[in-house]
């Protein structure tokens, strides 16, 4: 059907968001995917005492966002590319979801980033416990990510009395050698300078969401308009009509020879025999 020069520049927005949307919702699910059954890190979901950690928290988190953004993005594409006004309300509604998840997610990190810390701080505590405790190498695995990502090494960060130094990164100099920043202030000090950051993340993302959100209404209403309107054709040139044929009749095999007309000659008295008395 027919879009106006507006209706088919906010469908071709909605198809490219889709594509972005898209990648970036199974690069979530994917990593999410591979988090939780991955050889290293599965162990983690198996003990009881991390079932309502940051960390599986997180994990499920990731797979249900990559799972829902998947969703979305199925509709949103059906109804731009095919035009499709249910489709897109249903998209509609699913992204104004969205956007109100990541605003609302966004302030509460800021307002809240001393409890967040202190949540994933704990975490990590239990992990070191756990560890200390059992050297499971899947949570092995976990600390030495934990340690290169923030630069950090354990619950003290003394290479003498660190008892797992074996996960922790390579000293940048000297003084590293003997001390490293521990972890649980590195974290705390991490969140307290990068809450911003997240906020502005978070409020980014929902405004694309909002911009998607317009589109998509602009889009179905365009729809709602080109079918509700009757549509004509305009003619140019009327075409001469063709003189009508006389009708072709099939004769039989028998021709006849064409004979001359007969005239009557008119009678201009009648002669009528009388009878005689």
């Amino acid at each position: 059907m027919a879009l106006d020069g507006c209706g088919l520049v906010c469908k071709y927005v909605l198809v490219i968001f889709n594509i972005i949307f898209a990648l970036v919702g199974m690069a979530f699910l994917g990593f999410g995917l591979w988090l939780r059954f991955s050889s290293n890190t599965r162990g983690i979901f198996s003990i009881e005492d991390l079932n309502s950690s940051a960390f599986v928290i997180g994990v499920t988190v990731l797979i249900l966002m990559g799972s829902v953004m998947l969703i979305v993005v199925t509709f949103g594409d059906y109804g731009a590319c095919s035009e499709k006004r249910c489709a897109l309300l249903v998209f509609t509604a699913l992204v104004a979801m969205l956007a109100l998840g990541e605003v609302i997610i966004g302030v509460l990190v800021y307002s809240k980033s001393d409890e967040v810390a202190a949540s994933v701080g704990e975490f990590y505590a239990s992990l070191y416990t756990l560890y200390v405790a059992s050297g499971d190498p899947a949570i092995a695995v976990s600390l030495t990510f934990i340690h290169n990502a923030l630069h950090c090494c354990g619950l003290t960060g003394i290479s003498l009395v660190e008892m797992v130094q074996n996960t922790c990164p390579k000293p940048d100099g000297f003084l590293e050698k003997i001390k490293m920043p521990s972890c649980p202030g590195t974290i705390s000090s991490v969140f307290d300078s990068k809450a911003p950051l997240v906020m502005g993340m978070f409020l980014g993302t929902g405004a694309l969401l909002i911009l998607a959100l317009i589109c998509s209404a602009i889009l179905s209403a365009k729809i709602r308009q080109s079918t509700s309107t009757p549509q004509y054709i305009v003619l140019t040139h009327t075409p001469a009509l063709a003189p009508p044929q006389p009708p072709q009749h099939d004769f039989a095999s028998h021709s006849y020879p064409v004979q001359d007309p007969v005239v009557f000659t008119p009678l201009s008295v009648v002669n009528v025999p009388v009878p005689q008395v």
